[in-house]
């Protein structure tokens, strides 16, 4: 009985322990930095472990590009008042960014301002300024 509850104790440990080392860093992100990126959402991934906005950007050149940014899971958005559904394909909004340290296009949501001017972060919104989005 006693190496049964040994083995068990250890089969747990190691999966915890698997589980924190493959949660990765966020040291892909300049989080000393913050840019401010205007474009159309394509999608808005609500999804664990992390949720992600794709934003389509036109850049100083008058090229297209597909920004990719990385949020925080569901559930904590969630509790800060975000819903599944305020951002939609299609939706002109501006974000705040911290871009990729390798200089990549992309990075970690800060906030999103959207056309009535309210603006959410990962804590919720920051200045409503009309009626918040359902």
């Amino acid at each position: 009985m006693k190496a049964l509850l040994t083995i068990c104790t250890l089969l747990i440990s190691f999966g915890l322990a698997t589980s924190a080392y493959a949660h990765h860093s966020m040291n892909g992100f300049d989080r000393a930095k913050t840019i401010t990126i205007t474009g159309t959402v394509k999608q808005f991934k609500w999804a664990n472990p992390h949720s992600w906005i794709e934003v389509e950007i036109v850049n100083d050149k008058g090229v297209a590009e597909l920004w990719n940014l990385e949020m925080t899971a569901p559930g904590i958005l969630a509790r800060a008042g975000w819903k599944s559904t305020m951002l939609k394909p299609g939706d002109k909004a501006t974000f705040g960014v911290h871009p990729m340290v390798n200089g990549d296009i992309g990075g970690q949501f800060v906030s999103v301002t959207f056309a009535d001017g309210l603006t959410m972060t990962e804590r919720g919104a920051q200045a409503a300024a009309g009626a918040p989005k359902q």
